[in-house]
């Protein structure tokens, strides 16, 4: 079983940032190398429908974000250390909600949660105004 575990989250006012971190198991990837996964951020505020983020192939050479971040948050990933980031920034009071990170099966990233086979237990993200 894949474990990701993501770390970083907490409070913030309005205009702050935060950098959140994904770490994968490493005694998990015996079989299944997340070097070769494409990673996801997704969140889900309290009433709502879990909604994708952003979103990095298992090189890091193609990323994509939801129109709600673009220009303000930044996906990346460090696979020697099998860790996705997601550094956000100009964070405003919608950005609250519970982040999840995702890992595929597969070295292509996608917008859809269904195409995300493991996911880690979330960080919760508030910002105040």
């Amino acid at each position: 079983q894949v474990q990701l575990v993501e770390s970083g989250g907490g409070l913030v006012q309005a205009g702050g940032s935060l950098r959140l971190s994904c770490a994968a198991s490493r005694r998990t990837f015996s079989t299944y190398a997340m070097g070769w996964a494409a990673m996801g951020w997704f969140r889900q505020a309290p009433g709502k429908e879990r909604e994708f983020v952003a979103a990095i192939s298992w090189n890091g050479g193609n990323t994509s974000y939801a129109d709600s971040v673009k220009g303000r948050f930044t996906i990346s990933r460090d696979n020697a250390r099998n860790t996705v980031y997601l550094q956000m920034n100009s964070l405003n009071v919608e950005d609250t909600a519970v982040y999840y990170c995702a890992a595929r099966r597969f070295p292509v990233n996608s917008d859809y949660p269904d195409h995300y086979a493991y996911w880690g237990q979330g960080t919760q993200v508030t910002v105040s105004s």
